[in-house]
């Protein structure tokens, strides 16, 4: 929100109080509170009609430090509020001196300076992080007299920030202004599915402003040397995140806010959608089904998008009768080739659909305040949207859900959850509707995930969701859709992904080829390679089918080559699948998050790593021209590709065929492959192989995982000078390949448990 003229002035119809310096305190029951008047006060006359703002400052968590800026305590709040997994043994150090507050909370550590200015100083292991200056917390009068609280934090010179969701514009967010309001805005907006009030620092720390509300960020957008955040009302509760580096402050969020799940094989494969508006029926699916199977294009899930019911009823839950008159018939054709089934939802409920008067007349719907339900003609003619406040409503709506289910669809894509109302409605449990706007998609994809827990198990339980908000991750797995079908839109839709990674989010996909129109052939190749080698991958489109023929016979090779690649690369994505799930680092990673000390990644959103050890970039122009940086480290970066090597810290400029890309190895890293690439579902410990690049002295490991990312098996190589010695756990069998720089690899074939090279 911007409310300043400049420097010097206040914008038209703006009020701002600033507060000034520490009146009072209290250390009591682990908690330090501040009284902060907007003046400094030197005598007890100055005490009256005058405001103060409270500060309330507490750990929930080790190495986390939260601040409550309250103005006037009385204001109601009906919620929702996020839940916060509190750690409720962890009991912060504070203290005072006659110079400064001190709260310690593990290795971060905040001094709060008396005198005449109150300033905050965050430090971690000793290390200065960030700084709150004078004149930052304040309460503000926008020009309707409404209250807004906000902060700011000193953006140090080189500071860049990250993060904020979903985010088509630039990744690094200086100089931008963003609003955390979900809208179905599509790319090449500002406007955002899943906004996520944290943002993290190359100074290796990040800012989660705990509110449900329209948080307004000012990131050296108002004034250039701060990141500044308000919220409506008389509260702001941010909290402060410490940390080593960005991945560990990830792990600190996570274990606040909930980690991402374990996610089943399959999900990792290819899925294959009819798309938007297409005409499609059981002809027409099993053809595309059948399509893939007789090009050797191994297919893991079939999407039916929301066609499957009958236009204009969207959504009664019932297969268009015209077009499917057998569904249960065609779901077992397609469950007997091997294939999961995904079909589309929202919450939306047309008038025309049988389930809009039985929802009507039990009060399952959003209401106006007058009692109305709620409608408009967007999406679908006279539309009202399911109250999730409601227990009842929700039941009611997992029964169709389960009825789906038990028919024979296997995961839902919960579209939609972003045009929610937000003035002159009513919810059910009473909950505030500019605060339930955000936080709707929560419930939504909770309420899915958990009837298809209930009906096929916790470890199958996903949804393929478009919104989405804090504690959103523990119900993956996202997609950034909606994007255009250029070479534009791809990169808009990348640098979405890094945004949303930086955001404590494990799992994340796209439309690949882009949605909106057709693409071009070289752009559907570039894009499946792109598609292919992100965490989970999806060919889809809006007016046009999307599968690989249509585009030529060198790009059903290039989906081929690259869905065969994914699936040999199964038992390394399902390692990192484990480390999202344990420590919230996602698989999808900007390059800073891997490389923190390396100034030349804190810039480059063209490019990323896909775990720890596979950078990928890819290829944005239909000459096949790549430009992009291998970070600096020991050793050489290895093609997975074509075994080309490159030294670290360098730029390079490349032309690749159609079929290649840049697919680079970190040096010293174990990837392990598994023995299949037509399938996702098997042992991945019976014969993998073990791939060693440019191994450095010392010792490395790494995990395999069954099919549902549970650790199963460890890898673990020890090199001492010109030896190697590689030792497995729980695996019968492994070939071995060494590959080194100069230009050949070790080959070894057969291995048990144990065995030592001489290089």
């Amino acid at each position: 929100m911007k409310y300043l003229n400049g420097n010097w002035l206040v914008r038209d119809g703006f009020a701002i109080d600033y507060g000034q310096s520490i009146y009072d305190s209290e250390i009591k029951d682990d908690k330090l509170t501040l009284w902060v008047p907007f003046k400094v006060i030197t005598n007890p006359g100055m005490t009256l009609d005058d405001g103060m703002l409270t500060l309330e400052i507490t750990s929930p968590r080790e190495n986390i430090i939260r601040t409550k800026i309250i103005n006037f305590k009385g204001a109601i709040d009906n919620g929702p509020k996020f839940d916060l997994n509190v750690d409720s043994k962890f009991k912060p150090n504070i203290f005072e001196d006659s110079e400064k507050f001190t709260i310690e909370s593990g290795n971060t550590r905040l001094e709060i300076q008396k005198g005449d200015q109150i300033l905050f100083t965050y430090f971690y292991k000793n290390e200065m992080r960030a700084e709150i200056p004078a004149r930052s917390v304040a309460r503000i009068f926008d020009p309707k007299g409404h209250t807004h609280i906000s902060n700011s934090f000193v953006l140090e010179p080189d500071e860049k920030i990250y993060g904020l969701g979903e985010r088509f514009s630039n990744f690094v967010k200086n100089g931008q202004e963003v609003e955390m309001w979900n809208a179905d805005g599509g790319t090449e907006t500002i406007q955002s599915y899943k906004n996520i009030p944290l943002y993290l620092s190359n100074r290796k720390y990040g800012i989660f402003v705990n509110s449900i509300a329209k948080v307004s960020y000012e990131v050296a957008s108002q004034q250039v040397d701060r990141v500044e955040f308000s919220v409506p009302g008389q509260e702001l509760d941010y909290i402060f995140i410490g940390g080593m580096d960005n991945k560990e402050v990830l792990d600190h969020y996570t274990a606040l806010t909930g980690r991402p799940p374990l996610l089943p094989a399959w999900s990792f494969g290819l899925w294959l959608t009819t798309s938007f508006t297409t005409k499609y029926d059981e002809e027409t699916v099993m053809s595309f089904i059948n399509g893939m199977l007789d090009r050797h294009i191994p297919l893991s899930v079939f999407h039916f998008d929301c066609c499957w019911m009958k236009p204009t009823q969207w959504c009664d839950f019932v297969w268009d009768p015209d077009i499917f008159p057998d569904p249960e018939g065609l779901l077992k054709k397609i469950h007997d080739k091997g294939i999961k089934v995904c079909v589309w939802i929202n919450p939306y409920i047309a008038q025309k659909s049988r389930l809009f008067e039985e929802g009507m007349k039990n009060g399952y719907f959003i209401k106006k305040s007058n009692g109305d339900v709620w409608q408009w003609d967007k999406w679908q003619a006279g539309m009202a949207i399911v109250d999730f406040t409601n227990p009842d409503a929700v039941k009611w709506y997992q029964g169709y859900l389960k009825e789906l289910l038990h028919q024979g669809v296997d995961v839902f894509k919960t579209d939609f959850g972003e045009r929610i109302p937000s003035e002159g409605v009513k919810f059910f449990d009473g909950s505030d509707p500019k605060k339930m706007h955000n936080y709707y998609t929560l419930l939504y994809n909770k309420i899915v995930t958990d009837a298809i827990s209930e009906v096929k198990g916790k470890k199958e339980a996903l949804v393929f969701a478009r919104s989405a908000t804090v504690g959103s991750q523990c119900y993956p797995v996202h997609w950034g859709g909606d994007s255009s079908s250029n070479y534009s839109s791809m990169a808009e839709t990348l640098r979405s992904g890094l945004s949303f990674s930086m955001s404590g989010f494990g799992y994340w996909s796209h439309d690949i080829s882009g949605f909106e129109a057709s693409a071009t052939p070289d752009l559907y190749k570039r894009w499946s390679q792109f598609g292919l080698l992100s965490s989970h991958s999806r060919y889809h489109g809006s007016t046009t089918y999307k599968v690989p023929w249509l585009y030529g016979d060198e790009a059903v090779e290039v989906s081929k080559k690259f869905t065969n690649l994914k699936l040999r690369l199964l038992p390394y994505l399902l390692a990192m699948s484990n480390e999202a799930h344990k420590h919230g680092t996602p698989i999808l990673r900007p390059m800073i998050l891997e490389f923190p000390d390396d100034p030349g990644c804190e810039d480059l959103d063209m490019q990323y790593m896909l775990g720890g050890s596979l950078l990928v970039a890819p290829i944005f122009n239909d000459q096949g021209e790549a430009c992009f940086y291998a970070p600096q480290g020991q050793g050489k970066w290895i093609s997975l590709l074509t075994n080309e090597s490159y030294e670290g810290g360098r730029w390079y400029k490349q032309k690749f065929n159609e079929k290649t890309l840049p697919l680079l190895v970190k040096p010293n890293s174990i990837i392990v492959t598994g023995e299949h690439d037509d399938q996702t579902m098997y042992d991945y410990t019976k014969h993998p192989s073990i791939h060693l690049f440019e191994m450095q002295d010392g010792k490395v490991s790494t995990i395999i995982t069954d099919n549902y990312g549970k650790k199963v098996a460890t890898v673990t190589s020890e090199k001492s000078a010109d030896k190697i010695v590689v030792t497995t756990e729980n695996i019968e069998k492994f070939d071995l390949i060494i590959h080194r720089s100069d230009q050949y690899a070790v080959i070894m074939k057969d291995n048990q448990q144990k065995v030592e090279v001489d290089l």
